[in-house]
């Protein structure tokens, strides 16, 4: 007899031996979130332990009374500390976050401006990374330093008011006066910031293509309408970006204002961060501290909202 399932054993151990078929498409999915959740962890733990935990002591202090010593002694207030902030005698509405937000309007303004203006003149001059380079110094130059120099230059024998003499103009307390100090300090912040909004233009400007200005300039256009028709249009952009970026800048501003004038005269020149940094650290108010930041949080986040939403109203997709 002829024995038929000879051929069928003889088959089976070569079939068993083939390598396995692909691993399941659901498994591989979960090694590799694995694997980039293993990548990512340092990175989390750091936002965790330097943004997500400070944020929420933040948020419990905003509602609790804290001297800052033991953290038994933690009250819970509820609302206390935001209402205490807006209630009636209080200077944190005026004139502590109206001088924050003049301060950084202004400071966005001047800077802005400046750098519109002296970007477009670089960009038609030789040696241009010198330049650059030389309006990026007060950058690199510590705050400490540059409030000190321009407080010298403030003073009654300084060299601003020794222009102002020199001209016929009598002298000015640029700091001592409540009406000048703050735009005096707005006027070191703009000049000090005016490097890094210079960088970002120039680089702006760079990248509008040459063809657009012979065209404009074969079609008879002058350089007040080459600037407004296409510099500005095309430019959009990097002006956001600097606009965005100076104004919260303005928002946080601390280092300088206390440098200069700490605050005075009276509250002249005193804005949010000082008097969070008062309030936390001279009079032991913890929890108004806490309550003041978030609140100056929810303005720098309604105003970049708003400066979005206005750019791309006009079709600009930020």
């Amino acid at each position: 007899m002829v024995n038929t399932l000879a051929p069928e054993t003889a088959r089976r151990p070569a079939a068993a031996s083939q390598p396995a078929g692909p691993a399941p498409a659901g498994r591989s999915r979960h090694r590799q979130a694995v694997v980039a959740y293993l990548f990512l962890a340092p990175a989390l733990l750091f936002f965790a332990v330097f943004l997500i935990l400070p944020l929420g002591f933040a948020l419990l202090l905003s509602m609790s009374r804290w001297a800052g010593f033991e953290l038994g002694d933690i009250d819970p207030v509820g609302l206390d500390n935001f209402t205490g902030l807006f209630a009636n005698g209080s200077t944190f509405l005026v004139p502590i976050l109206t001088n924050t937000l003049l301060f950084a309007l202004g400071t966005v303004a001047l800077a802005l401006a400046g750098s519109v203006l002296v970007a477009t003149c670089i960009d038609k001059l030789r040696f241009q990374g010198l330049w650059r380079t030389l309006y990026f110094l007060p950058i690199v130059t510590t705050v400490v330093a540059v409030g000190n120099v321009w407080k010298y230059m403030y003073e009654p024998g300084g060299l601003v008011n020794g222009v102002l003499n020199a001209v016929g103009l009598g002298s000015v307390a640029f700091l001592q006066d409540p009406h000048t100090a703050l735009p005096s300090v707005v006027v070191v912040q703009a000049w000090a910031s005016v490097g890094s909004a210079i960088l970002v233009l120039t680089a702006g400007l760079k990248s509008i293509p040459e063809s657009y200005y012979e065209a404009a300039a074969l079609d008879g256009a002058g350089p007040g309408t080459v600037f407004r028709r296409i510099t500005l249009p095309l430019l959009r952009p990097s002006l956001l970006f600097v606009c965005i970026t100076q104004f919260l800048t303005g928002l946080q501003s601390f280092a300088l204002i206390i440098v200069m004038t700490q605050g005075g005269p009276g509250d002249a020149t005193n804005v949010a961060a000082l008097e969070m940094y008062r309030q936390a650290f001279s009079y032991g108010e913890w929890g108004t501290a806490s309550a003041a930041a978030f609140v100056l949080f929810v303005v720098v986040l309604l105003v970049t909202l708003v400066q979005l939403w206005i750019y791309r109203r006009k079709g600009e997709d930020a």
